[in-house]
């Protein structure tokens, strides 16, 4: 079983997201609920350049996958979990392009292969995007501990933002432990924002 993909204030998009009939329209995620048209919205997912912005390396016999944003002909920005810009297995969620990060300093997705247990998921990935002046981004993990992650910077239009991406460690799920949020933290190492994953660990 594959599991949902979650943004903050994003339209969802499924694993298979290159396609119209992929697309969960109206979808809540973060207490936001916004109705699309799932017609028009997966056309327009087929329009647009997709650009390599962060990686998630191979890691326990997984390959590698890239996070990919996509800035749609309709005004959308995508952002896609998967293992190439051309690959129509990708997981994700669009926002409107006014509004990339859906309000918020931080909008993350979380993916994973398995479930609905920690112990029986096979891969877990999270992909994300963050403000240009997030200082640092990390992992909370359902146990308590944190895990850092990468930010790569690169522009969205005329605003700077950072890239990410992370794969939770076969370990951790072994253990039961999964990724509880996503917070962004300022230069003093003060946490910023939050964004709860959903994970049922």
């Amino acid at each position: 079983m594959a599991g949902r993909t979650s943004h903050r204030g994003w339209q969802v998009a499924g694993a298979a997201a290159a396609t119209a009939a992929a697309v969960s329209a109206g979808a809540v995620l973060a207490g936001q609920f916004r109705a699309v048209d799932a017609g028009s919205f997966g056309a327009d997912l087929a329009t647009g350049e997709i650009t390599r912005v962060a990686d998630i390396a191979a890691a326990d016999g997984l390959p590698a996958r890239g996070v990919f944003v996509q800035a749609t002909r309709g005004g959308q920005i995508c952002l896609w979990d998967a293992l190439s810009a051309s690959s129509p297995q990708r997981g994700g969620g669009c926002n409107a392009a006014d509004d990339p990060l859906g309000g918020s300093q931080i909008s993350a997705s979380l993916a994973y292969d398995g479930g609905p247990t920690a112990e029986s998921v096979r891969d877990a990935r999270i992909a994300g995007l963050v403000e240009g002046d997030v200082a640092a981004v990390e992992i909370v993990m359902t146990d308590g501990t944190r895990r850092g992650v990468r930010l790569m910077g690169t522009k969205l239009g005329s605003m700077d933002i950072k890239a990410f991406g992370y794969r939770v460690r076969k370990l951790d799920l072994r253990r039961g432990v999964g990724p509880e949020a996503v917070v962004a933290l300022d230069a003093s190492g003060a946490e910023t924002s939050r964004q709860a994953t959903g994970f049922a660990g």
